[in-house]
């Protein structure tokens, strides 16, 4: 069990009518308010089990800040009150894994 952060990479929808699209040329920084403190508690090359202090939503998709390898975009695949299981877009590479199995 290691300690990690995770953000939602898509924001919550809160329209209330259709609108039209646009496009803009902006950028984009995230200022680290959207973050969260998570325990992982199983990890292995495809996903991870964690445990939260903040409820998260199935089919949301997520940044999870793993220590010693960075940001991993996943999608959380179940999900119940403090706990959720996600599925890494990209499995993690053999040394990535190495490096997080005996944290877990």
């Amino acid at each position: 069990m290691f300690a990690a952060e995770f953000e939602p990479l898509e924001p919550p929808s809160r329209r209330r009518s259709r609108r039209a699209a646009v496009a803009v040329e902006a950028e984009y920084e995230s200022d680290g308010l959207t973050r969260a403190l998570c325990k992982v508690l199983d990890i292995s090359a495809h996903g991870a089990r964690l445990q939260t202090y903040t409820e998260l939503q199935c089919g949301m998709t997520i940044g999870l800040r793993l220590p010693k390898v960075g940001q991993v975009i996943a999608r959380v695949v179940w999900a119940t009150d403090f706990a959720a299981g996600c599925q890494f877009h990209t499995p993690l590479d053999q040394e990535s894994f190495a490096i997080l199995a005996p944290l877990a």
